[in-house]
């Protein structure tokens, strides 16, 4: 396992963010960091969580909340029950190409909390993965709208030190295929470089079509972390 106390900051990009760029979302018990839980579910914990570890972390958590922990292949101690486990692609943008263009055609503009509302309902439709009422405050979101309806958005999310994740990438059913998530990622991507920073991101290891899309656009395979979302309590 690797040793997160002393890792590349991708290899532990919520312990990087919250002690870093996020650390206003922290709250810490121990050597156990979590995001706030209307921000985000992801979990920093030490590369060998003991007894005590896991103690903190029911603290923090609570029963009955779903949280992620990355790469934790362990099974987990009781009362922790495993929800499910996945493969992700992580994927970094050292060479991205330019999306100034593509932006201005596609009518891209900057979502705010008044936006909120629907950017949460394009989620529940869309399913591109957790989002909740304070994400947004995580970074910059971007969104296209159709008749006054937002149809597609993608954002920021972790802020590990020297880079940014790209997250939320999601297009209405409706409008898929017209390259509104590829402007969309070029175009947060383009603040994330001009602010100085490398971006990044994540896909699932069987979402071909989206590694496809980040591949095309200049985004190269770092590593393949695995993601287990577990809960305290009843497994059902």
């Amino acid at each position: 396992m690797i040793d997160l106390e002393h890792a590349h900051p991708l290899d532990d990009p919520v312990g990087s963010s919250l002690r870093g760029a996020h650390r206003r979302f922290a709250q810490q018990r121990g050597r156990i960091l979590r995001y706030r839980p209307d921000v985000a579910r992801f979990i920093a914990y030490p590369a060998h969580p003991d007894a005590r570890d896991w103690h903190d972390l029911a603290e923090l958590v609570g029963p009955g909340v779903e949280f992620t922990l990355r790469n934790y292949t362990d099974d987990p101690p009781d009362p922790v029950h495993l929800l499910r486990r996945f493969e992700v692609v992580q994927m970094t943008g050292e060479d991205i190409r330019d999306a100034d263009a593509d932006a201005d055609a596609a009518g891209v503009e900057v979502l705010d909390d008044a936006d909120v509302p629907q950017m949460l309902d394009l989620v529940e439709r869309t399913r591109p993965g957790p989002f909740f009422a304070s994400t947004i405050d995580m970074g910059t979101y971007l969104g296209i709208r159709h008749d006054g309806r937002l149809v597609a958005m993608a954002g920021e999310r972790m802020h590990p030190a020297g880079w940014t994740e790209i997250s939320a990438v999601c297009v209405e059913a409706g409008f898929r295929n017209r390259g509104l998530a590829t402007t969309l990622v070029g175009a947060v991507a383009e603040i994330i470089c001009t602010r100085g920073d490398v971006p990044f991101l994540h896909a699932s290891s069987i979402n071909h079509n989206a590694i496809a899309l980040y591949e095309s656009i200049g985004f190269r395979h770092r590593a393949r972390p695995v993601l287990s979302v577990m809960r305290f309590g009843d497994p059902t």
